[in-house]
């Protein structure tokens, strides 16, 4: 997408990186086939395979491949990048979060109008992270629900970082820059979106973009365990804070906030939600920062 005449539609390229959520997929995968405007191809990187239902995949009204990828979402979508070819446009959703049907059709819209845009994050109409997790029918119901603003009125503002559940790219900015996602934060890849959206930052407009709207799930079914997201909560921050793409008086927000979200947590447990679990991974990234020895790394040998 460049300011030269274009003789051919955009192409728009969705990836996902995905493990242990088949059913919850499935439906992502529909959401996004039922899209105005459907992307040229889905590219899903599973940690195994039976993490996808390929049959239901096959049937879809888009072409679905496998992109065979290490574990963790950073790694996982390294490997759709490299696969990718050569789109105008390429999409990470999380597989628990359903777009409104225009969210293809508004983002083509928007790098195709705003050639001096290079990323983009949508509004989360709703987002399960917080709490329990928001079931299927709650998801289309506020989707359904939702009124989108009439066209030519949607905000768009700038924004230090993309929301990893919707994260829009112009793809020639990406291999141009070199940008990747940070293997170093594993599993999870807690606060890899931030990293993202720092290597980027200066090339063009980062920005958060009312038009692109969508649901976050928020499924807690494969997600990493307490004690490790906790320890991630701590270590990931201090590591990208070091690195430079995030500043230190944002790290300490998301230090204070996440710490004193787990202790009162553990004091009034909140079911799926494991603040006990996290709150000890924070005390022992604590611990290994005070010693000098934290590694986002470390989750891999924490039980």
């Amino acid at each position: 997408m460049t300011d030269a005449p274009r003789t051919q539609p955009p192409v728009i390229v969705v990836g996902i990186a995905t493990t242990g959520r088949r059913e919850v997929l499935r439906d992502t995968l529909e959401q996004i086939a039922r899209q105005e405007r459907r992307p040229d191809r889905i590219l899903i990187c599973p940690v195994a395979d039976n993490d996808v239902d390929w049959d239901h995949a096959a049937g879809l009204a888009v072409p679905v491949e496998r992109v065979t990828g290490p574990q963790g979402s950073s790694a996982q979508r390294n490997a759709i990048i490299e696969v990718a070819g050569d789109p105008d446009v390429i999409i990470f959703f999380d597989d628990d979060f359903l777009p409104a049907d225009g969210f293809l059709a508004e983002t083509e819209r928007l790098f195709l109008q705003n050639p001096d845009i290079i990323a983009a994050t949508g509004h989360v109409l709703a987002d399960g992270i917080r709490g329990p997790g928001i079931d299927l029918p709650e998801a289309l119901a506020i989707l359904a629900a939702d009124t989108a603003p009439e066209n030519g009125k949607a905000g768009v503002e700038p924004t230090v970082n993309l929301y990893g559940c919707n994260m829009a790219f112009r793809f020639a900015t990406i291999m141009r820059s070199g940008a990747r996602f940070d293997e170093n934060l594993p599993l999870y890849g807690w606060h890899e979106d931030i990293d993202f959206s720092g290597q980027l930052s200066g090339l063009g407009r980062i920005v958060l973009a009312d038009a692109l709207r969508g649901v976050h799930r928020g499924v807690k079914r494969g997600r990493t365990s307490g004690v490790k997201f906790g320890y991630s909560q701590v270590a990931n921050t201090v590591y990208v804070m070091r690195k430079g793409t995030m500043g230190w008086p944002r790290a300490l927000r998301f230090l204070i906030g996440n710490t004193l979200a787990n202790v009162i947590g553990s004091l009034r447990p909140q079911g799926l939600v494991d603040r006990r679990g996290r709150l000890k991974g924070n005390l022992i990234a604590y611990g290994d920062l005070l010693r000098g020895r934290i590694d986002p790394r470390r989750i891999l040998s924490l039980r």
